[in-house]
C-alpha cells in the first residue's frame, strides 16, 4: 500500500495553484513542517532520507489538506 498524499493550495496572485506531494512507493511517507515563515513538505523513506521536497512560503499557503491512506481495521481481517 502506498503512503500518504498531500495537496496544498498556493495563492499566485492574480489566481491559486494546487501543488500536490505523494508518496510515490510503498513504505514512504510525507511530513510537513513549519519554520521561519516557509511550509516544507517533504517526501521521506522508512530510514528517514528525504526523497524530494517542497517548499512554499507560509503567507501564501490558502490550505494544506493531507490524505492519509486508508488503514485496514484489524477486525474486518479476521
Amino acid at each position: 500500500m502506498k503512503g500518504d498524499r498531500v495537496e496544498i493550495v498556493v495563492d499566485a496572485g492574480d489566481s491559486t495553484r494546487t501543488y500536490e506531494v505523494v508518496a510515490t512507493r510503498a513504505g514512504r511517507r510525507v511530513e510537513i513542517a513549519v519554520r521561519r515563515g516557509v511550509v516544507e513538505v517533504t517526501e521521506v523513506t522508512r530510514s528517514g532520507t528525504a526523497v524530494r521536497t517542497a517548499r512554499f512560503m507560509a503567507n501564501r499557503v490558502l490550505a494544506l489538506v493531507e490524505h492519509p491512506v486508508p488503514r485496514a481495521d484489524p477486525q474486518d481481517a479476521a
